[in-house]
């Protein structure tokens, strides 16, 4: 099977994810600016919960286009996660290296224990670089996407 007779990869999840991600940060900014800190304490979980549902998105993305591009698509679908990351890098796909991911993981990890006010601000504080890298890895699949067809 060649790569022109593979489903196209859709990244409209991806897009949506990160716009909501985009948008509940902002309002939580606003939020924080104008000092109504119980309505910015709400805000700051629907970041986290848009954190989450991104982050997932966002490697399982990788590792479809992965399955997509590369000749042995279940060498990329086997990948230990670590190793999917550093794919991604050596590929230009992601914006930084597994040392950031990790950091990213543990805040995934730590969502679920969010209702404690410092894990939750913790998780809260890796968001804004998260957002970097998912905008990153947006750009560049839709970048190879359209080269691709």
């Amino acid at each position: 099977m060649t790569i022109l007779s593979r489903p196209p990869l859709d990244l409209t999840a991806l897009r949506n994810a990160l716009s909501q991600l985009d948008r509940a940060l902002e309002f939580h900014e606003r939020a924080a600016q104008e000092g109504q800190d119980e309505l910015a304490e709400q805000l700051r979980a629907a970041c986290i919960q848009a954190f989450e549902f991104t982050y997932e998105l966002s490697w399982k993305m990788l590792r479809r286009y992965g399955a997509l591009t590369e000749p042995n698509p279940q060498e990329v679908k086997s990948l230990p996660f670590p190793d999917l990351i550093r794919w991604g890098c050596e590929r230009g796909l992601v914006l930084s290296d597994w040392t950031a991911w990790m950091a990213y993981r543990e805040a995934r990890g730590t969502t679920s224990h969010t209702y404690d006010g410092a894990k939750a601000q913790a998780v809260f504080a890796v968001i804004p670089a998260f957002r970097d890298e998912a905008r990153f890895l947006l750009a560049r699949l839709e970048e190879r996407i359209a080269w691709s067809t």
